[in-house]
């Protein structure tokens, strides 16, 4: 068996491709510019490289982008004012707080000064609640990305049993959430989990977010199985590998996420997305 591979950079021009219509007819509606602010803490050239090329996707979807770029001395007190202003201000539509936060800074301080309504991101408590109760919310963009391929190459979920390997609050826990109001049997597994292998060969459907290099190979899998890998790991040579050990995976699999070029495509754009949807979500209340 060799496994279908569930091609993100494919979905992700597709995605661009509907969400600049989209943001055209919201615009030519409400005479709005949907508008994403980030706020950076500056000294990490990742988050530097991140934020250009969210600046650049963003740009190319008609949508304008305001960064906020706080030095690395900044204090706790005016990160979390710059949230709040901007959570006050009626033309940012989506906040994105980018991290990680040097320290001392905490995530979790800042997170609270943040307007649930416009955390793109996901990453607000009330999001997480909202998410685990299955009603609507702004979903952390890496699992709706992965939800969001699951669901354009047909994948059936209802009825089936997935495993999701990994339980952080920003891909895991709701990456679990989302497959349980599709209806699946969801198993999450982590670090403490016992004989992990016999509890994803049981598993229809398994999503790996552990951070740990070639953690899954195929012998741990299920015939058949779809596998979801959102690990990006730099290997010492400079490759990149996921969670999943692919090679062995794709022969056993029925479906499979390389990396790169699976899951991660499609991140950015749902962000943008979630943009989109916060812009019309405070429009629609405002316009008469």
């Amino acid at each position: 068996m060799t496994a279908i591979i569930l091609d993100g950079r494919t979905l992700a021009d597709e995605l661009r491709t509907e969400l600049r219509a989209s943001v055209d007819t919201f615009k030519a509606h409400y005479q709005t510019v949907p508008q994403l602010a980030v706020v950076q803490v500056q000294g990490d050239a990742a988050s530097d490289r991140y934020v250009r090329n969210l600046r650049k996707l963003c740009n190319s979807m008609g949508m304008q982008f305001h960064l906020t770029y706080l030095s690395p001395n900044t204090t706790q007190e005016a990160l979390d004012t710059t949230i709040q202003q901007l959570s006050n201000d009626t033309s940012v539509h989506g906040i994105l707080i980018q991290m990680p936060l040097p320290l001392p800074l905490l995530a979790e301080q800042a997170v609270m000064h943040l307007d649930y309504r416009k955390d793109v991101d996901g990453i607000h408590p009330i999001s997480a609640g909202l998410i685990a109760q299955g009603r609507p919310a702004l979903v952390p963009n890496t699992p709706a990305g992965g939800m969001e391929l699951l669901r354009r190459y047909e994948i059936q979920l209802a009825g089936k049993r997935a495993a999701v390997v990994g339980r952080s609050a920003v891909v895991g826990r709701p990456m679990a959430a989302l497959l349980l109001h599709a209806n699946a049997t969801v198993t999450v597994c982590h670090s403490h989990t016992h004989d992990l292998p016999s509890v994803l060969r049981e598993c229809d459907i398994v999503a790996v977010a552990a951070g740990r290099p070639n953690l899954v190979t195929g012998a741990m899998l299920r015939p058949g199985a779809v596998v979801i890998d959102f690990g990006i790991n730099v290997q010492p040579d400079g490759s990149i590998v996921g969670d999943v050990e692919f090679a062995s995976a794709v022969e056993v699999a029925s479906a499979i996420t390389p990396v790169p070029g699976g899951t991660g495509p499609i991140t950015n754009v749902m962000l943008l997305r979630s943009v989109l949807t916060t812009a019309r979500n405070q429009l629609s209340l405002r316009k008469p």
